[in-house]
């Protein structure tokens, strides 16, 4: 017998024996590929001020430890524990939100969304997106039947009100995760079509009204305007996009090599080690490391949906079609902001981007993953 989070397992169903390997795996390698990228990305600036050039890197390896810790320490517990305390920590997450728009939170270029700890920056939307995530999942794996309208309403002010919180930080990007991650556990569940064209339909009203009423910022309008005409202006709203075709098509197909792009190098494009740590990719190893890339990507969201199905419980099911949106989401958005397909919203690629708290929020996701996927057969 095996004892694993308080449970008892015989030999042959021991939850370890049910681990993902091609999931670990591909968080693994997009981690790794992740500090070379903000390596490059800040190794030449830093330098330049006479700092330290792996100042970055060293805070990236140091979240990466927390990070395995982390995965193996949620992967260890039954994650159906998780659905008896979502309540608790959706609450909580709440007050964090609320919290960080006083004085103890930390305002940098305006947006105030950070709690400073011992040097660090920690950001609760981070843990707010995994917070809905378990609500929605714990909501709707009680509803018995098919998902009424009102079901779905409930389901969609579950997932509004952090995402209003999010956004008057104001952070537009993430407030967009919480949508993908809504609709794609109403997808999983089964929500009908008409359904989710009258959320669609509510949804469009309350931006349209927020326009009006100047919930929306001025810079998040000018974003929009940028993408929709790139050049008008390309020294302004515009500026990131130009900077980040150009690193990208300067690749070619097998790049210019590690620490040789020239667009990296001389510090062209703005937040490149955060949200456009793509273009780093893609212009020292072409179209056949962005390719690669994509290809980690879809590795992950593969065995997240996977996971998904294999699901014995509903709980277990949404839990993992929610993570596998998130991850999805945030992917196709920062990826295709980076090659002009989508607004600039500020969305950090998944394990890749230089950040702490998403990192973590991410590690804890893959956590949960593994948690599901082993245990799926008791």
């Amino acid at each position: 017998m095996d004892l694993v989070a308080g449970k008892a397992y015989p030999a042959e169903r021991r939850p370890i024996r049910h681990l993902d390997p091609l999931l670990l795996l591909a968080a693994i390698v997009l981690s790794v590929i992740g500090v070379f990228a903000i390596y490059s990305a800040t190794h030449q600036s830093l330098t330049a001020i006479d700092a330290d050039p792996a100042r970055f890197v060293k805070r990236q390896i140091t979240f990466l430890a927390v990070g395995a810790v982390l995965v193996l320490l949620v992967a260890s517990f039954d994650y159906r524990m998780v659905k008896v305390y979502a309540g608790l920590v959706y609450v909580s997450t709440l007050v964090l939100l609320v919290l960080v728009r006083t004085p103890i939170g930390t305002s940098v270029r305006g947006s105030q969304r950070w709690f400073e700890l011992a040097g660090f920056q920690l950001a609760p939307s981070e843990l707010a997106k995994l917070a809905v995530i378990a609500m929605l999942a714990a909501f709707l794996s009680e509803v018995r039947g098919e998902l009424t309208l009102q079901d779905v309403f409930r389901a969609s002010g579950l997932a509004a009100l952090p995402a209003l919180l999010v956004f008057i930080q104001p952070d537009l990007g993430t407030s967009i995760v919480f949508a993908a991650i809504l609709v794609g556990v109403l997808v999983v569940a089964g929500t009908s079509i008409r359904y989710l064209g009258i959320l669609a339909l509510t949804a469009v009203v309350l931006i349209f009204a927020g326009f009006q009423v100047g919930l929306v910022k001025e810079y998040q309008i000018a974003r929009l305007t940028s993408f929709l005409d790139p050049e008008n202006d390309p020294q302004r709203t515009g500026y990131n996009r130009t900077q980040a075709e150009i690193a990208i098509g300067s690749g070619g197909v097998l790049g210019l090599g590690y620490l040789q792009g020239t667009q990296t190098n001389l510090d062209f494009v703005p937040e490149q080690h955060t949200d456009f740590i793509f273009t780093v990719v893609a212009e020292e190893f072409g179209f056949v490391g962005a390719v690669t890339l994509l290809g980690l990507y879809g590795v992950l969201l593969w065995r997240a949906f996977r996971i998904a199905s294999l699901s014995k419980d509903a709980f277990g099911t949404y839990l993992a079609a929610g993570i596998a949106s998130m991850f999805a989401l945030q992917m196709f958005v920062n990826v295709g902001m980076t090659v002009g397909i989508m607004p600039i919203t500020g969305i950090p690629l998944p394990f890749v981007s230089y950040g702490g708290s998403s990192l973590l929020a991410n590690s804890a996701a893959i956590g949960l993953l593994l948690s599901v996927h082993m245990r799926r057969l008791t």
